[in-house]
């Protein structure tokens, strides 16, 4: 386990191309588990790719426990990769395609066959050892090539490009659990590549969210469901998005639909000009109760998402929806929400005011 140091770190793919990658400076600290976050072409592959080798880089310098490595090809980096596409071979059991890395560094059989045992029980794979590769399923592949990272002892970092993309749907909580559970014990540097936020919430110490060739935001699944910095990572994060509905200015307090939800301290640091806007996720939004200060709403619709129900309500021409329990009775035709004071964040020019 090592850390990694991408140390102004930039790429292009061509000499008047434009940065698929933004010249960037990143520390992934020693132990700890990474998900970079973003849609199809944000850059989060490149920036993978660049760590294990695969890419040199245009600009900068990767940098693996201190040791500079930008030209150092990847076979030597001690870096196991993970593809979206399961590599196994197919003409090997189970066991030999997880012994084969050791066999490749000179392991003796002993030794091997402790290792191979320790990581099977570890991805419950033991009643399969003997079994062809041929013969497995996709979830099992897979977890296979994530074995073959793990029974190395010299790994300095496991890389991991969407590893569940071609997994069944039901398969992928029982595998992400499964892979979670490997490094809480193994505690390898992780960095784990996926566009798909539950993924990176369940999986990840910390989140890198990409969009167009940089990092946005970093932070933990709970800073960035809180505290998302501008109106890109809100809404990318959580499911729905964070709402924004204009503010309106009056007296020095900011309201919606004529009711003041910000006053006095609040407010300060608000641009005197220009739009600014309320963020306030689904979760928060609830139904005013008699004592509580309420927005004059109507409800559009309702989803029903099993657990909750999701309801799109109007306030004037602004429409914001509520994330709420499946046992909260839901009101007929015009209601007053509520949004809690300490749960509404501000953002003015795409970026929170703080």
């Amino acid at each position: 386990m090592v850390a990694i140091h991408l140390d102004r770190i930039g790429h292009t793919y061509g000499t008047s191309a434009a940065y698929a990658l933004e010249k960037t400076d990143i520390h992934f600290e020693n132990g700890k588990t990474y998900a970079l976050l973003g849609p199809s072409g944000c850059g989060k592959t490149t920036m993978l790719n660049i760590i294990s080798g695969l890419l040199t880089p245009s600009d900068g310098r990767v940098l693996l426990g201190g040791r500079d490595v930008t030209r150092v090809r990847t076979a030597d980096r001690d870096i196991a990769q993970v593809f979206q596409f399961p590599v196994v071979y197919q003409s090997k059991t189970v066991f030999e395609n997880l012994a084969f890395p050791l066999q490749c560094r000179g392991w003796e059989r002993g030794r091997i066959a402790r290792k191979v045992n320790e990581i099977a029980e570890l991805l419950d794979l033991t009643t399969r050892l003997d079994q062809s590769a041929r013969r497995l399923t996709a979830g099992e592949k897979q977890l296979i090539s994530l074995g073959r990272g793990l029974v190395r002892d010299d790994v300095a970092a496991l890389l991991m490009d969407e590893p569940l993309t071609v997994i069944d749907p039901h398969m992928k909580f029982d595998l992400r659990r499964r892979i979670k559970q490997a490094n809480d014990q193994t505690r390898h540097t992780v960095v784990y590549v996926t566009h798909d936020q539950n993924e990176a919430m369940t999986f990840a110490d910390e989140i890198l969210v990409m969009s167009a060739g940089r990092v946005v935001q970093r932070g933990t699944p709970r800073e960035l469901f809180e505290e998302p910095r501008n109106v890109y990572v809100g809404s990318f994060i959580g499911s729905p998005g964070m709402n924004y509905v204009p503010a309106e200015r009056s007296e020095g307090n900011l309201r919606l639909g004529g009711v003041p939800l910000l006053t006095g301290d609040r407010c300060i640091g608000v641009p005197s000009d220009g739009e600014v806007l309320f963020g306030i996720r689904p979760e928060h939004l609830v139904f005013a109760t008699a004592s509580e200060p309420g927005v004059p709403a109507s409800i559009l619709a309702v989803q029903d998402h099993g657990s909750s129900r999701v309801v799109d309500v109007a306030v004037g021409p602004h429409r914001l929806r509520m994330k709420v329990r499946r046992e909260v009775p839901l009101p007929s035709g015009k209601v007053r929400i509520h949004a809690p004071s300490e749960r509404i964040r501000l953002y003015a020019g795409q970026e929170m005011v703080s």
